[in-house]
Protein backbone atom coordinates (compact mmCIF):
# COMPACT_ATOMS: atom_id res chain seq x y z
CA UNK A 1 0.00 0.00 0.00
CA UNK A 2 1.01 3.80 -0.94
CA UNK A 3 1.84 5.50 2.54
CA UNK A 4 1.44 9.06 2.76
CA UNK A 5 -1.83 11.20 2.03
CA UNK A 6 -5.05 9.47 0.82
CA UNK A 7 -7.61 11.03 -1.03
CA UNK A 8 -10.23 12.36 1.63
CA UNK A 9 -12.74 13.96 -0.25
CA UNK A 10 -14.05 15.88 -3.18
CA UNK A 11 -15.21 19.69 -3.29
CA UNK A 12 -18.28 19.78 -6.10
CA UNK A 13 -19.87 23.24 -6.33
CA UNK A 14 -23.31 23.16 -7.47
CA UNK A 15 -26.11 26.14 -8.54
CA UNK A 16 -28.73 24.18 -6.18
CA UNK A 17 -27.29 22.05 -3.53
CA UNK A 18 -30.76 20.30 -2.83
CA UNK A 19 -31.03 19.49 -6.53
CA UNK A 20 -27.62 18.43 -7.07
CA UNK A 21 -28.31 16.20 -3.67
CA UNK A 22 -31.31 14.65 -5.43
CA UNK A 23 -29.49 14.30 -8.49
CA UNK A 24 -26.92 11.84 -6.63
CA UNK A 25 -29.89 10.31 -4.75
CA UNK A 26 -31.12 9.59 -8.16
CA UNK A 27 -28.04 7.96 -9.02
CA UNK A 28 -28.52 5.52 -5.76
CA UNK A 29 -25.87 7.09 -3.41
CA UNK A 30 -27.05 8.39 0.06
CA UNK A 31 -26.78 11.88 1.03
CA UNK A 32 -26.09 13.36 4.29
CA UNK A 33 -28.71 16.39 5.53
CA UNK A 34 -28.22 19.83 4.12
CA UNK A 35 -25.22 21.12 6.56
CA UNK A 36 -24.37 24.96 7.46
CA UNK A 37 -20.91 26.35 7.27
CA UNK A 38 -20.23 29.47 9.41
CA UNK A 39 -18.50 31.33 5.96
CA UNK A 40 -21.56 31.54 3.71
CA UNK A 41 -21.33 27.72 1.97
CA UNK A 42 -23.33 24.84 2.93
CA UNK A 43 -23.07 21.38 2.17
CA UNK A 44 -24.49 18.28 1.42
CA UNK A 45 -22.31 14.61 1.24
CA UNK A 46 -21.83 11.14 0.17
CA UNK A 47 -19.82 9.25 3.00
CA UNK A 48 -17.76 6.30 1.42
CA UNK A 49 -15.75 3.77 3.05
CA UNK A 50 -13.05 6.09 4.12
CA UNK A 51 -13.68 9.35 1.62
CA UNK A 52 -16.89 11.23 0.30
CA UNK A 53 -17.97 13.76 -2.20
CA UNK A 54 -18.82 17.24 -0.70
CA UNK A 55 -21.90 19.26 -2.43
CA UNK A 56 -21.33 23.18 -1.97
CA UNK A 57 -23.46 25.40 -2.46
CA UNK A 58 -23.77 29.22 -1.73
CA UNK A 59 -26.00 29.52 1.01
CA UNK A 60 -25.17 33.28 2.88
CA UNK A 61 -23.56 35.61 0.00
CA UNK A 62 -23.46 38.23 2.52
CA UNK A 63 -21.31 35.90 4.95
CA UNK A 64 -18.67 35.37 2.29
CA UNK A 65 -15.40 37.01 2.98
CA UNK A 66 -12.44 38.18 1.27
CA UNK A 67 -9.24 36.25 1.71
CA UNK A 68 -6.74 38.36 3.47
CA UNK A 69 -3.40 39.19 1.32
CA UNK A 70 -1.57 35.38 1.72
CA UNK A 71 -4.73 33.26 2.75
CA UNK A 72 -7.42 31.48 1.05
CA UNK A 73 -10.87 32.20 1.24
CA UNK A 74 -12.78 28.43 0.97
CA UNK A 75 -16.45 30.09 0.27
CA UNK A 76 -14.90 33.52 -1.94
CA UNK A 77 -13.04 30.06 -3.93
CA UNK A 78 -16.52 28.06 -4.39
CA UNK A 79 -18.33 31.37 -5.69
CA UNK A 80 -15.40 32.23 -7.91
CA UNK A 81 -15.65 29.00 -9.32
CA UNK A 82 -19.09 28.57 -9.37
CA UNK A 83 -19.73 31.92 -11.52
CA UNK A 84 -17.70 30.10 -14.04
CA UNK A 85 -19.43 26.61 -13.99
CA UNK A 86 -20.66 23.96 -11.78
CA UNK A 87 -17.91 21.37 -11.36
CA UNK A 88 -15.23 19.71 -9.03
CA UNK A 89 -13.03 22.52 -7.99
CA UNK A 90 -11.02 21.25 -4.87
CA UNK A 91 -9.29 17.83 -3.98
CA UNK A 92 -8.86 17.27 -0.44
CA UNK A 93 -6.09 15.10 1.18
CA UNK A 94 -6.13 13.37 4.53
CA UNK A 95 -4.61 14.84 7.54
CA UNK A 96 -3.92 13.55 10.67
CA UNK A 97 -2.38 16.83 12.04
CA UNK A 98 -2.95 20.01 9.77
CA UNK A 99 -0.31 22.58 11.13
CA UNK A 100 2.29 19.92 10.65
CA UNK A 101 1.30 19.43 6.22
CA UNK A 102 1.21 23.18 6.31
CA UNK A 103 4.59 23.50 8.10
CA UNK A 104 5.69 20.30 5.20
CA UNK A 105 3.96 21.75 2.20
CA UNK A 106 6.09 24.87 3.15
CA UNK A 107 9.41 23.52 3.68
CA UNK A 108 8.82 22.05 0.27
CA UNK A 109 8.36 25.34 -1.61
CA UNK A 110 4.71 24.70 -2.17
CA UNK A 111 2.36 27.97 -2.34
CA UNK A 112 0.77 27.36 1.01
CA UNK A 113 -1.86 29.79 3.14
CA UNK A 114 -2.56 29.88 6.89
CA UNK A 115 -4.30 26.94 8.46
CA UNK A 116 -8.21 27.62 9.28
CA UNK A 117 -10.38 25.46 11.85
CA UNK A 118 -14.00 25.31 12.04
CA UNK A 119 -16.99 23.98 13.36
CA UNK A 120 -20.51 23.25 12.14
CA UNK A 121 -23.52 21.47 13.49
CA UNK A 122 -24.42 17.44 12.13
CA UNK A 123 -27.42 16.03 12.03
CA UNK A 124 -27.16 12.59 12.96
CA UNK A 125 -29.26 9.19 11.65
CA UNK A 126 -31.66 9.49 14.83
CA UNK A 127 -32.23 13.42 13.91
CA UNK A 128 -29.84 14.28 16.66
CA UNK A 129 -27.64 17.14 16.01
CA UNK A 130 -23.72 16.86 17.40
CA UNK A 131 -20.80 19.50 16.53
CA UNK A 132 -18.29 18.37 14.54
CA UNK A 133 -14.81 20.19 13.84
CA UNK A 134 -11.92 20.66 11.69
CA UNK A 135 -8.67 22.27 10.20
CA UNK A 136 -7.34 22.77 6.85
CA UNK A 137 -4.46 23.68 5.16
CA UNK A 138 -4.45 24.88 1.59
CA UNK A 139 -2.37 25.22 -1.07
CA UNK A 140 -2.72 26.68 -4.38
CA UNK A 141 -0.38 27.24 -7.48
CA UNK A 142 -0.30 30.03 -10.22
CA UNK A 143 -0.39 27.97 -12.67
CA UNK A 144 -3.42 26.32 -11.65
CA UNK A 145 -5.80 28.99 -10.90
CA UNK A 146 -9.08 26.98 -10.96
CA UNK A 147 -8.59 24.39 -8.59
CA UNK A 148 -7.13 24.64 -4.83
CA UNK A 149 -6.10 21.93 -2.70
CA UNK A 150 -5.70 21.25 1.41
CA UNK A 151 -5.92 18.51 3.48
CA UNK A 152 -8.23 17.99 6.62
CA UNK A 153 -7.84 16.98 9.89
CA UNK A 154 -11.16 15.78 11.32
CA UNK A 155 -11.64 16.68 15.36
CA UNK A 156 -14.80 14.60 15.98
CA UNK A 157 -14.43 11.54 13.23
CA UNK A 158 -16.62 9.21 15.66
CA UNK A 159 -19.50 12.24 15.24
CA UNK A 160 -18.95 12.50 11.64
CA UNK A 161 -18.14 9.00 10.04
CA UNK A 162 -21.94 7.15 10.45
CA UNK A 163 -22.85 3.48 8.72
CA UNK A 164 -26.06 4.98 7.59
CA UNK A 165 -24.84 7.39 5.56
CA UNK A 166 -22.22 5.39 3.88
CA UNK A 167 -24.77 2.51 2.97
CA UNK A 168 -25.47 2.96 -0.51
CA UNK A 169 -28.37 1.61 -2.64
CA UNK A 170 -25.42 1.56 -5.61
CA UNK A 171 -23.27 -0.07 -3.50
CA UNK A 172 -20.79 2.72 -3.61
CA UNK A 173 -17.46 1.58 -1.94
CA UNK A 174 -14.94 4.71 -2.42
CA UNK A 175 -13.84 7.26 -5.24
CA UNK A 176 -10.25 5.69 -6.21
CA UNK A 177 -9.39 7.67 -8.79
CA UNK A 178 -9.88 11.68 -9.62
CA UNK A 179 -9.35 12.88 -12.96
CA UNK A 180 -7.65 16.53 -13.82
CA UNK A 181 -6.59 17.77 -17.02
CA UNK A 182 -3.91 20.50 -17.67
CA UNK A 183 -1.93 22.00 -20.76
CA UNK A 184 1.28 20.05 -19.85
CA UNK A 185 0.67 17.19 -17.05
CA UNK A 186 4.68 16.56 -16.65
CA UNK A 187 5.08 19.92 -15.46
CA UNK A 188 3.07 19.45 -12.51
CA UNK A 189 5.23 16.87 -10.90
CA UNK A 190 6.52 19.15 -8.52
CA UNK A 191 3.41 20.33 -6.97
CA UNK A 192 2.09 16.61 -6.57
CA UNK A 193 5.61 15.49 -5.08
CA UNK A 194 5.24 18.20 -2.64
CA UNK A 195 1.74 17.23 -1.63
CA UNK A 196 2.91 13.59 -1.50
CA UNK A 197 6.30 12.28 -2.45
CA UNK A 198 8.55 12.13 -5.74
CA UNK A 199 8.18 8.23 -5.44
CA UNK A 200 4.08 8.57 -5.45
CA UNK A 201 4.55 10.10 -9.02
CA UNK A 202 5.27 9.16 -12.42
CA UNK A 203 5.10 10.12 -15.83
CA UNK A 204 3.58 7.75 -18.55
CA UNK A 205 3.30 8.80 -22.32
CA UNK A 206 2.76 12.74 -21.18
CA UNK A 207 0.05 11.83 -18.23
CA UNK A 208 0.73 12.07 -14.84
CA UNK A 209 -0.14 9.13 -11.90
CA UNK A 210 0.12 10.13 -8.65
CA UNK A 211 -0.59 7.30 -5.97
CA UNK A 212 -1.60 8.12 -2.96
CA UNK A 213 -3.22 5.97 0.11
CA UNK A 214 -6.51 6.06 -0.99
CA UNK A 215 -6.79 5.93 -4.75
CA UNK A 216 -4.61 7.64 -7.22
CA UNK A 217 -4.99 11.32 -9.27
CA UNK A 218 -4.54 11.01 -13.27
CA UNK A 219 -3.47 13.96 -15.23
CA UNK A 220 -4.10 14.26 -18.82
CA UNK A 221 -3.98 16.78 -21.30
CA UNK A 222 -7.52 18.33 -22.51
CA UNK A 223 -7.35 16.32 -25.66
CA UNK A 224 -6.67 12.97 -24.18
CA UNK A 225 -8.98 13.74 -21.57
CA UNK A 226 -11.88 13.87 -24.89
CA UNK A 227 -10.68 11.28 -26.84
CA UNK A 228 -11.00 8.58 -23.65
CA UNK A 229 -14.56 9.86 -22.73
CA UNK A 230 -16.22 11.37 -26.47
CA UNK A 231 -19.07 11.95 -24.48
CA UNK A 232 -17.46 14.23 -21.91
CA UNK A 233 -17.35 18.30 -22.87
CA UNK A 234 -14.79 19.93 -20.86
CA UNK A 235 -15.78 23.57 -19.32
CA UNK A 236 -14.16 26.51 -20.89
CA UNK A 237 -10.69 27.27 -20.11
CA UNK A 238 -9.85 23.61 -19.32
CA UNK A 239 -6.40 23.58 -20.64
CA UNK A 240 -5.34 26.04 -17.71
CA UNK A 241 -6.17 23.45 -15.17
CA UNK A 242 -9.11 21.99 -14.15
CA UNK A 243 -10.62 18.61 -12.39
CA UNK A 244 -12.72 16.80 -15.05
CA UNK A 245 -14.41 13.82 -12.87
CA UNK A 246 -14.24 10.97 -10.82
CA UNK A 247 -14.25 7.25 -10.38
CA UNK A 248 -16.33 4.90 -7.89
CA UNK A 249 -16.18 1.95 -6.89
CA UNK A 250 -19.17 -0.58 -6.43
CA UNK A 251 -19.69 -3.82 -5.33
CA UNK A 252 -21.61 -4.97 -8.46
CA UNK A 253 -22.36 -3.05 -11.35
CA UNK A 254 -25.15 -4.73 -12.65
CA UNK A 255 -26.97 -3.31 -9.53
CA UNK A 256 -25.49 0.31 -10.52
CA UNK A 257 -26.37 0.26 -13.95
CA UNK A 258 -29.99 -1.04 -12.88
CA UNK A 259 -30.31 1.97 -10.83
CA UNK A 260 -30.06 4.22 -13.49
CA UNK A 261 -31.81 2.33 -15.81
CA UNK A 262 -34.64 2.66 -13.68
CA UNK A 263 -34.12 6.11 -12.94
CA UNK A 264 -33.88 7.50 -16.99
CA UNK A 265 -30.52 8.65 -15.98
CA UNK A 266 -28.37 8.99 -19.64
CA UNK A 267 -25.21 6.72 -19.44
CA UNK A 268 -22.91 5.12 -21.55
CA UNK A 269 -21.51 1.30 -20.66
CA UNK A 270 -17.94 0.81 -21.63
CA UNK A 271 -14.99 -1.00 -21.32
CA UNK A 272 -16.45 -2.26 -17.78
CA UNK A 273 -17.60 0.92 -16.65
CA UNK A 274 -20.35 3.52 -15.99
CA UNK A 275 -20.26 6.63 -17.07
CA UNK A 276 -22.33 9.48 -16.62
CA UNK A 277 -21.11 12.88 -18.76
CA UNK A 278 -20.46 16.51 -16.94
CA UNK A 279 -23.38 17.79 -18.82
CA UNK A 280 -25.55 15.79 -17.05
CA UNK A 281 -24.03 15.73 -13.90
CA UNK A 282 -23.23 18.95 -12.52
CA UNK A 283 -20.06 19.61 -14.61
CA UNK A 284 -18.31 16.57 -13.25
CA UNK A 285 -18.02 13.52 -15.00
CA UNK A 286 -18.95 10.55 -12.90
CA UNK A 287 -17.25 6.69 -13.74
CA UNK A 288 -18.76 3.99 -12.14
CA UNK A 289 -16.67 0.65 -11.88
CA UNK A 290 -17.08 -2.79 -10.08
CA UNK A 291 -14.31 -3.26 -7.49
CA UNK A 292 -11.54 -5.71 -7.54
CA UNK A 293 -11.88 -8.90 -5.69
CA UNK A 294 -9.57 -9.10 -2.79
CA UNK A 295 -6.01 -10.52 -3.34
CA UNK A 296 -5.92 -13.72 -1.33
Amino acid sequence: MVEGRGIDHLVLVTEDLDEASAFYRTLGFTTTPRAVHPFGTGNALVQLQGNFIELVGIVDPGAIATAEPGGFSFAAFCRDRLREAEGMCMLVLESRDARADHAAFTSRGLRTHPPMDFQRLARLPDGSEVTVGFSLAFVTDPRLPRVAFFVCQQHAPQHFWKAEYQTHANGAQVVDRVYMVAEDPPALADLFAGLQDRDSVRVDDDELVVATARGDVVVMTPGRFEALYPGARLAAGAASGCFAGFRVRVEDLARARAILDGEGIPHQARDGSLRIWPQRAHGVLIEIEESEPPDD
